[in-house]
């Protein structure tokens, strides 16, 4: 086929740019991704081979070779591992086929160094290269295709890139940077090892070189043919935990997250009993562009005895921990294991029991943790990841208890919504003679912050959980209780506030129900279809009405939720409750014997279900009702 030169999608040619900028402090990246790469290239064709030995071509070492050329000035990048098609070439380097890449870009400000950690986050990959040369040449070959059928890729990043049907003796992939001027340090063979080491190390498979040059007896320099392996090729998460650095674990994270910030935590332990396994499991962060894409990527590998197996099996770590990183390596599973045992391994549900509580710990520690540190790093943890670890109170019963001491939620007792309370704390302050757990749901943090169900909560200084998150239904239908406390939502039901009331509250109470009854009465006839019940309310101290549910049925917010996500609910009839003290309801009764009373009523209801989130059935009887009655008080 003759040499076809095609478009970057729009995207690619962007992130070009942006990276080539605001990563250029940054570039021994570059080879690490490049390495990255190579390894996870190898990782796949060890993978296929499995059941397809064929793919190895009587070539079965993998392995990676780094090599550079001083009169060229070039430095290559080579491996045997699974290579490309032509179709994976145009998909793989041409598009970035990726969930939150329009969101990727509407975050970047224009500043470099900000730009730097967000691309870094997007995950870049191949396009790394670019930071460093100015040309790239790509030549691979698909594992089991034949020679004819390999393909060369190039570009200058200027927008386009020419491909071509050229001949491959071996599988895999090589990659030659025809570097920039300027990055002459990149010709040097004691640089190359020692970005290696620093970055590369921890790849288990031998990354070569040709042997440094050395000198004879005579002082003159030897140059050598002899290859040689610069990195240890061992599986760190193999090694003793007393052998490791900080640096070298949090290296080994930023090759299998293809991250470009250090990891927040980790755990790195060995487990023997009925199973034995080694896991060295991570927390990012920074949350991922996808964290909320239905098809996004899990994070933890799977290995068998030190061999790759598979990535991203979603059998390894529950969905509400889909933000977890790292390796699984097990000593019992066949190497033959595919998706569907794992899909009824008992081993693997025992492993990933394992995992789960290795993880919910880690994060534990950090929460309770008396050091300041440790603290700020729960903090900003829960800032990128709180809402997906809610979703586990409903998916993780065996873990139920120990997530929900780890959420965290905004409070009437604080200023912000980046302020938040843990259950715990909540029940550490409460009020004496409290024996439940307030809280309020709603659309928004605004819209719970200032939803007129909390007026008496704040009178009397009780605290209220304010959920403003859309999990958070979710959290509180499967979140009953906590630490002996239940958890009831000041929306729903009858408010027994009784506790914290003197005689003389009570009294007034019973006189303004009295006071009222045939206001009531007739409320509940005026809206006899829209209503289940009309009561005195002593919840509200400024607001003349509001809406609320009883105790069984489900939550005006969770029903709203539902109906956006196309759902066909109906849920049951509110009850209507009126604040005696207010002058509207006042009002309400000096107009009881008019014809006036039927648009009060009306108003005061279509008002209770505004301030609620709720959107009316008529608005615009509601706009003609409100002018009405304020032309007729002129």
């Amino acid at each position: 086929m003759a040499k076809e030169t095609l478009g970057f999608q729009a995207e690619v040619k962007q992130l070009l740019q942006l990276m080539i900028h605001s990563l250029y402090s940054n570039k021994e990246i570059a080879l690490r991704e490049l390495i990255s790469n190579a390894s996870d290239a190898c990782d796949k064709l060890r993978f296929e081979a499995l059941n397809h030995a064929s793919l190895y071509e009587n070539d079965g070492e993998l392995a990676i070779a780094v090599s550079f050329n001083k009169d060229a000035r070039t430095l290559t990048i080579a491996d045997n591992g699974i290579g490309m098609s032509r179709e994976e070439v145009i998909s793989n380097i041409g598009t970035i086929a990726r969930s939150g890449t329009k969101e990727f870009f509407s975050q970047l400000s224009g500043d470099a160094k900000k730009d730097a950690n967000l691309i870094g986050q997007f995950g870049v990959g191949f396009y790394s290269a670019f930071i460093i040369a100015d040309k790239v040449t790509l030549t691979t070959r698909r594992a089991g295709a034949p020679a004819t059928e390999a393909v060369r890729w190039e570009s200058a990043a200027d927008g386009e890139f020419t491909i071509e049907a050229v001949e491959k003796a071996g599988r895999g992939t090589e990659i030659v940077l025809h570097l920039k001027e300027g990055e002459d340090e990149l010709l040097s063979d004691w640089r190359l090892r020692s970005i290696i080491k620093k970055y590369s190390d921890h790849i288990t498979l031998p990354i070569r070189m040709q042997k440094a040059p050395g000198y004879d007896k005579d002082g003159n320099v030897e140059i050598s043919d002899e290859i040689e392996t610069v990195n240890q090729a061992s599986a760190l998460w193999a090694r003793p935990k007393s052998e490791i650095s900080d640096e070298q674990y949090n290296e080994f994270y930023k090759h299998v997250a293809h991250d470009f910030e250090d990891p927040l935590a980790f755990s790195h332990a060995k487990v023997e009993g009925r199973q034995e396994y080694t896991e060295l499991l991570y927390i990012p962060a920074r949350a991922p562009f996808d964290l909320y894409d239905r098809e996004r990527r899990h994070g933890v590998k799977l290995y068998v005895k030190r061999v790759f197996i598979m990535e991203d099996s979603d059998k390894l770590m529950p969905q509400y921990l889909r933000f977890v990183r790292g390796v699984i390596d097990s000593a019992d599973l066949p190497l033959n294991v595919s998706r569907e045992i794992l899909q009824h391994s008992k081993d693997i549900e025992q492993i990933k029991s394992g995992c789960v509580k290795k993880v919910l710990g880690l994060l534990e520690s950090m929460a309770t943790s008396d050091e300041q540190a440790e603290k700020d790093k729960y903090a900003k943890f829960w800032k990128e990841f709180g809402r997906v670890l809610k979703e586990g109170v409903g998916e993780d019963f065996a873990n139920k208890d120990k997530i929900a001491g780890l959420l965290r939620f905004a409070s009437t007792h604080l200023d912000t919504n980046e302020e938040v309370v843990s259950l715990a704390d909540y029940i550490g302050r409460m009020k004496e003679g409290q024996d439940v757990i307030y809280y309020i749901t709603a659309d928004s943090f605004a819209a719970a912050q200032h939803s007129p169900h909390l007026e008496v909560f704040r009178k009397k200084g009780i605290e209220v959980l304010l959920l403003g998150d859309r999990v958070d239904e979710w959290v509180v239908s499967s979140l009953h209780e906590f630490d002996g406390k239940k958890l009831q939502s000041v929306a729903k039901g009858e408010l027994d506030l009784s506790k914290f009331e003197d005689e003389e509250e009570k009294k007034q109470q019973e006189a303004a129900a009295s006071d009222l009854k045939d206001v009531v009465e007739k409320v509940k006839e005026v809206l006899a279809d829209k209503v289940k019940d009309v009561r005195i309310t002593h919840r509200l101290t400024d607001s003349a009405a509001c809406i609320v549910v009883d105790n069984a049925d489900m939550s005006a917010n969770l029903e709203r939720l539902l109906k956006s996500a196309g759902q066909d609910v109906k849920g049951a009839k509110p009850i209507l409750e009126l604040n005696p003290e207010h002058l509207l309801v006042k009002k309400l009764k000096s107009e009881i014997a008019s014809a006036r009373f039927h648009d009060w009523t009306e108003l005061l209801f279509d008002q209770a279900q505004l301030s609620e989130g709720a959107q009316l059935d008529d608005p615009a009887a509601f706009v003609k009702r409100l002018n009405s009655l304020m032309l007729s008080m002129a």
